[in-house]
This record gives structure tokens, C-alpha cells and sequence, in this order.
């Protein structure tokens, strides 16, 4: 059974360009118990790029007034130089579109149902043959740097193939490792100081019902400090999807979430933390994609400080690409900035800032936006509020708030 592929190819330029260009691709077989996507077939730079795919809308939700365009695919590989992918399918593909723009890959229609395009650079795109109709996203990532092996110290490896473990507890020190060709049923939660969650393979929490999960979100980063996830896809989150509580130090990059088969699956929620940065990520959540909140955690250092969002692509089904607000209960939510980045798909609206219970909402940065927009009727809502999920039923307070070279 195939359970990696590399493949280097080499061209000859013509004069006046560099005389050598090299590429490197390397693919990873899915596991034989998973069940592929059948709706396209990749290959990338020749090799055989296995499809996954991503439900939506479970119960209770399946049949409600949504129409996510159903199940949807998405693919992983890593590469390095200029690679050509092809990409066939058994529907039309004459109409596709690929989004964002900005990833810059050239597509060829070859014919009804064979496309290809040129990559020059790792990036996150959606193959959309029918707009949200049962797209591919194509996941191009850099090359790994150093992977841990099985027996090093402090590392909880998971090779090719399916894992139950349910429940994974990472403590101090302790990297988990997912390889490529991975697919690993578990929830996560760090409690701890240097903590790592690294890989190409996938974290997959499709098989527990709406909130009944075993730690309560796909990945709970609890009271921790110098945490990294960084290259793993996740997959049908149950719940809240990657939440930073009471944390700092917090980085998450080159993340691909494929979510959108329940309700409050928020994509990236910091709770109560500072100094997270969340770069070069992708996802798609039926509810907020990035939701800034203040909690009741018992710290003594509660506000919500210093998070970076950029360069990365955000498709939200149901709710906003951005909630600054609701639960407040934090002294500050200060120093946002949110850059280079692209908003492919939403509904609601693209930036919800609303604080109550007298929070400070301040030093907020919007910058180099891309937004693909359909229709909507909003695309920011700033406003002090009070509702529901407030306790004190009192507005918060909003200064210093910029928006600079947001297009539409």
C-alpha cells in the first residue's frame, strides 16, 4: 500500500531566466478503513493526491432552513517549487472558480471534466465547479522541517492510519505528532508549558454527536503557555474547535479546519489569553470562524491581549468570519489586528464587534482584506450591546478601532 509518495522534477529554463528550477512533492496515502471522497480525483505534480471528504449539517441540523451545498472534499500535500496539478471530475467543471484570488494559482480548463492549474507557492484554495456546491479544498503545504520520530522522547505518535484514542492529554514538554496518512478520533486537551501539536495528518472529531465530545472541544489549550499547532487538519468538530482558555504564547499555523457538520463549531476561539498569533490557517465553520471572548476562568489576568490573525482564508456557513464581544467578561479586549486575509464565503456578517458588561474594546486593526461578497446586507457591525449571553446587562466601550484597504 502506498503511504508516501515523493516525487522531484527538474526543467530546463530558457535564456535569461535562472538555468535550473527544481520541484518537490510529497503526497501521503489515506488510510485503507477511510472512506475517499468520489466526487474529484488530484494528482499533484504527477503523484496521486488521495481526497477526503467533510460532512455537513449532522442531526439535528440536517433538514433546518440551511443549505450548506452539501458534503464537501479537500486534499493535503506538501511541495516546494512551481507545481502542476490536475484535477478530474465525473460533474462539469467548466465554471470553476478558485478561491481567493490572491493565492495567484493559473488555471487551464482542459476539458468538461479535467482541470489544471500551476501553483508557484504553498497555499489554501476552493475548487468551485458550483459555487458552495460540493467543492475541493486543495490544501498545498510547505515542506515538513524536522518531524519528530516515533520513539523520541515526549512525543505521542500516531502513524498511518485510523486511531481511537478518544481523548489525548498532553502535559509539559509533550509534542503530539500526527503523520501524514494519519487519521487520528480524538479530542485534545493541553494543560501545560511548551507544548506541540504538529504533522499532516488528520484530527477528527466527525464521530461524536452535537457537544458530546470527551474533552469538550477538538483542541482545549487550558491555562497553558508556549503552545504550537502548527501543519494538521481537523475535521468535523463537535464543538468550539481550537480554544485557547486563560493561555499565552499561543501560535497556531498552517492549520486546515474542515468543519460545518454542527452548530457552534467556532473555529478559533482565544478565551481569556494573550499573544496568540493565527497564521497561514484555513477554515470553514458553520459558526464564527475567529470569536475573541472574555469568560469566567478564575484567573487574575483575564482580558484578551495581543492576537494576530493573517494570511489566511476564512468560509463561515451561518454566522461571522470575526465576533469581537457577546461574552465580556474580561477588563480589556485590546491590541487585535487582523491582516492579509481573505473572506471567501460568510453570511451574517464579516466583523461583529460588540462588547457589553462594561468591557473595553480597543486598539483593533483591520487591514488588507479581501471579501468575496454575495449579497449580504452587512459586512461590520461596531456597536456597544447587551444581550443574552451577557450577565451584567450593560453596554462595554469601543475606542480606537481602524479599517484600512478592505475591498469588496
Amino acid at each position: 500500500m502506498r503511504t508516501l509518495g515523493i516525487l522531484i522534477a527538474g526543467a530546463v529554463i530558457p535564456a535569461g531566466a535562472p538555468a535550473y528550477c527544481a520541484a518537490k512533492v510529497v503526497t501521503y496515502a489515506a488510510p485503507a478503513e477511510e472512506t475517499l471522497s468520489s466526487a474529484y480525483e488530484v494528482w499533484a505534480g504527477g503523484a496521486t493526491v488521495d481526497v477526503y471528504s467533510a460532512r455537513v449539517l449532522d442531526a439535528p441540523f440536517a433538514g433546518k432552513e440551511w443549505d450548506y451545498g452539501g458534503p464537501y472534499s479537500f486534499a493535503n500535500f506538501d511541495m516546494e517549487g512551481a507545481v502542476e496539478v490536475k484535477i478530474v471530475a465525473k460533474r462539469s467543471l467548466r465554471a470553476t472558480v478558485i478561491r481567493p484570488a490572491s493565492a495567484g494559482a493559473a488555471l487551464e480548463i482542459v476539458d468538461d471534466h479535467t482541470l489544471r492549474l500551476t501553483l508557484g507557492r504553498p497555499c489554501k484554495v476552493s475548487i468551485e465547479p458550483d459555487g458552495k456546491k460540493g467543492p475541493l479544498l486543495l490544501f498545498a503545504n510547505p515542506l515538513e522541517q524536522n518531524p519528530p520520530g516515533a520513539g523520541d522522547p515526549g512525543v505521542v505518535f500516531f502513524g498511518p492510519g485510523v486511531h481511537t484514542p478518544g481523548k489525548i492529554a498532553l502535559g509539559s514538554g509533550q509534542t503530539l505528532y500526527l503523520a501524514g496518512g494519519a487519521v487520528v478520533k480524538a479530542e485534545v486537551l493541553v494543560e501545560g508549558t511548551g507544548v506541540r501539536i504538529l504533522g499532516r495528518g488528520i484530527l477528527d472529531g466527525s464521530d461524536w454527536e452535537w457537544r458530546k465530545g470527551p474533552v469538550g472541544n477538538l483542541i482545549a489549550i487550558r491555562k497553558s503557555r508556549d503552545v504550537e499547532v502548527s501543519g494538521v487538519t481537523l475535521r468535523g468538530s463537535s464543538h468550539w474547535t481550537i480554544v485557547p482558555f486563560a493561555s499565552r504564547q499561543v501560535t497556531i499555523r498552517n492549520v486546515k479546519l474542515c468543519n460545518s457538520r454542527v452548530q457552534n463549531d467556532d473555529g478559533i476561539n482565544p478565551c481569556n489569553s494573550q499573544d496568540v498569533l493565527i497564521t497561514d490557517c484555513f477554515i470553514r465553520s458553520d459558526d464564527d470562524c475567529v470569536a475573541l471572548k472574555g469568560l469566567d476562568l478564575g484567573v487574575p489576568e483575564n482580558n484578551v491581549e495581543r492576537i494576530t490573525v493573517e494570511n489566511s482564508v476564512l468560509w463561515c456557513d451561518r454566522a461571522r468570519i470575526f465576533l469581537l464581544g457577546h461574552e465580556s467578561r474580561a477588563a480589556f479586549m485590546r491590541q487585535v489586528t487582523l491582516r492579509n486575509l481573505d473572506i471567501i464565503h460568510f453570511t451574517m456578517t464579516a466583523f461583529l464587534f460588540e462588547p457589553g458588561e462594561h468591557m473595553r474594546l480597543e486598539d483593533i486593526t483591520v487591514e488588507d482584506v479581501r471579501i468575496h461578497g454575495e449579497g449580504q446586507r452587512s459586512l461590520a457591525r461596531v456597536k456597544p450591546v447587551v444581550n443574552q449571553y451577557m450577565r451584567t446587562k450593560a453596554p462595554g466601550f469601543i475606542r480606537n478601532v481602524r479599517f484600512s484597504n478592505v475591498t469588496l
